[in-house]
């Protein structure tokens, strides 16, 4: 019980951190924001926990297509905010434009040899 405790401390931290670095600098809080650490993490986890180096290999591969997906949320939200829809709707509405994104992924990547 204690280690899923640091666990989630330790993965709690990363995501406060990133938020009060982008009250005082956004940029570097982008920076931060941006490196994979929810993924480094749980490599790290999985590697703690003894999973085979291919389970971790696997999860790697398959998190590179997904990120692909997610690119569109963070080009979605800029144009909707400047285009002065408001927070909720264009947080909104870049996150079902991204769902469906990733849905049509989790269909396409299939057929050109990509399992995920």
């Amino acid at each position: 019980m204690l280690y899923y405790a640091l666990k989630i401390i330790i993965s709690a931290i990363v995501i406060v951190a990133i938020a009060e670095i982008a009250k005082r600098n956004t940029g570097l809080a982008a920076l931060v924001a941006s490196l994979p650490l929810t993924s480094l993490l749980a490599f790290i986890w999985l590697h703690i926990e003894g999973a085979a180096v291919s389970q971790i290999a696997d999860l790697s591969k398959q998190i590179f297509w997904f990120v692909l997906p997610s690119l569109l949320f963070f080009v979605l939200l800029p144009i909707f905010l400047k285009h002065g829809l408001g927070f909720w709707l264009s947080l909104s509405l870049s996150g079902v434009a991204t769902i469906s994104c990733y849905f049509s992924f989790m269909f396409f990547l299939p057929r050109i040899g990509v399992q995920l």
